[in-house]
């Protein structure tokens, strides 16, 4: 007896062992919180940009009118100082007089003017004498000399022929042809394009209130983590997301500063994040996002402010954290914890830096276009995520087709070939072969219908195809 008990004693613990140790499991994994729908991840970040009055543009700023303006956003309407032109002006090469002086002129009774009492030559753009009203075209007058014989000295001659008469204001820019001082030149949220330019600096503005432009800060981090052009040996991986995140925020209209790579620790990565929050208006984070032992992405968003979502359903880009900077400054910058893989860290600028950079700018995000194609095999996708599905397209007898590109998450190469990509919704597990999907593309139209679709094993014949016929735009 005495035996089965002591059995019975240490079966007993042994089986409290396995659940404390099974509890602690637990309590090491919880940092991974239960994954977000993409739409609820979404709505809890632009609430929190909302109440912290970051849900728009984010002040203005003073520049000059000059090349660099282009593509900003107006803050404020630009008003015509001046007229445009602001004095009448002479529209073309000729010679300015007073049209009643010639209002009998006609091919069989020709009148002559001498010059400069009665005519006088003017360039294109010249000040339009006070006691003139019209400008003949150098082409239509006959240059004479003092004998009433053509001469060469067209613009300078001693007196000039006309056979036909002319209406007043003739070849003419009267004052505020283009522009009226006072007039609206440019309304408030306006995308300047070059033309734009050439308007405000003709009403006599030299400067402009635009939207502020957002500053962006890329932190990577991670031990493994080299520069572009180091020698790498096994367990370095190169970092090149930032520069991939950096063209992006670009792109879309922002300024990007990005910081030397970070080794993981704690506090190393603290201090840069609250060095980039003294300034930025958005920091990403870009690390691995997941529960792993050197994941300090999360705790420092913990610690530095708050953390709102760790994990949404979105695939690639699982393992996303959105949350909230407080500075020591008072500020409150955004931040986004990217995921480390190349692709999951693209798709996250895709899916919330781009709408957030433009908003920040006060432009519309300009939709993809889309297409409805049919996917050439099966697809299986995660029942609770939203998948996002890299698609090479082409145009085959009539139809559309879609061939799905590699899934992993580290194939940059999946993005370099994709022409756009197809969402199947949480809920779904795929698609059959054959069926149809919506694709947003982001290639020109005419490029896809002109595609040859090759699908099979990669050849490097192809490849040498491809290139060559590249050389003629195909």
């Amino acid at each position: 007896m005495v035996f089965y008990e002591f059995l019975r004693i240490l079966l007993d613990i042994l089986l409290e062992l396995k659940s404390k140790s099974f509890l602690f499991e637990v309590k090491k994994m919880s940092l991974y919180l239960h994954d977000i729908p993409l739409d609820k991840a979404k709505e809890r970040f632009f609430d929190a940009l909302k109440e912290f009055h970051l849900d728009s543009c984010l002040g203005s700023e003073l520049i000059p009118i000059d090349e660099f303006a282009v593509g900003r956003v107006l803050a404020e309407p630009v008003w015509a100082k001046i007229s445009s032109p602001h004095y009448h002006a002479s529209a073309m090469d000729g010679f300015a007089l007073i049209s009643k002086s010639i209002e009998n002129a006609m091919p069989t009774n020709p009148v002559s003017l001498l010059v400069p009492e009665q005519a006088v030559y003017l360039d294109t753009g010249d000040v339009l004498p006070d006691w003139a009203n019209c400008v003949v075209p150098i082409e239509n007058i006959e240059a004479l000399d003092e004998n009433g014989k053509l001469c060469e000295e067209i613009r300078h001659p001693y007196m000039i022929r006309l056979r036909a008469s002319l209406a007043p204001w003739s070849h003419i820019r009267p004052i505020g042809e283009d522009i009226v001082a006072t007039e609206l030149v440019l309304p408030v949220g306006k995308t300047l394009r070059p033309v734009d330019l050439g308007a405000a600096a003709a009403s006599g503005q030299d400067q402009l209130v635009v939207v502020k432009t957002p500053l962006v800060s890329i932190l990577p981090t991670g031990t493994e983590l080299v520069p572009i052009g180091t020698d790498v040996k096994k367990g370095d991986i190169i970092e090149y997301n930032s520069v991939v995140l950096g063209a992006q925020i670009i792109e879309w209209g922002g300024k990007v500063r990005r910081f030397p790579i970070t080794i993981d620790d704690f506090d190393l990565i603290c201090e840069n994040v609250k060095r980039a929050a003294l300034d930025s208006d958005l920091i990403l984070l870009n690390a691995g996002s997941s529960a792993g032992a050197e994941d300090f992405s999360s705790k420092v968003v913990e610690t530095l402010g708050e953390l709102y979502v760790h994990g949404i359903a979105v695939r690639p880009g699982h393992p996303v954290i959105l949350g909230m900077i407080h500075s020591d400054s008072g500020r409150h910058v955004p931040i986004i914890g990217v995921p480390g893989y190349p692709v999951s860290a693209a798709m996250t600028g895709e899916i919330f830096v781009k709408s957030l950079i433009y908003r920040w700018n006060g432009k519309n995000e300009i939709p993809y276009e889309e297409i409805e194609a049919k996917i050439t095999k099966k697809i299986t996708s995660p029942a609770g995520d939203d998948d996002y599905v890299r698609i090479l397209a082409a145009k085959v007898d009539g139809q559309y087709l879609a061939a799905p590109l590699s899934r992993g998450a580290g194939v940059i190469t999946s993005l370099v070939k994709a022409d756009g990509f197809a969402i199947l919704p949480r809920g779904t597990q795929g698609v059959e072969a054959g069926e149809k999907i919506i694709i947003h593309i982001n290639k020109n139209l005419d490029d896809i219908e002109n595609t040859i679709l090759v699908i099979g094993s990669h050849d490097l014949t192809i490849d040498v195809l491809a290139e060559y016929v590249a050389q003629f735009g195909k």
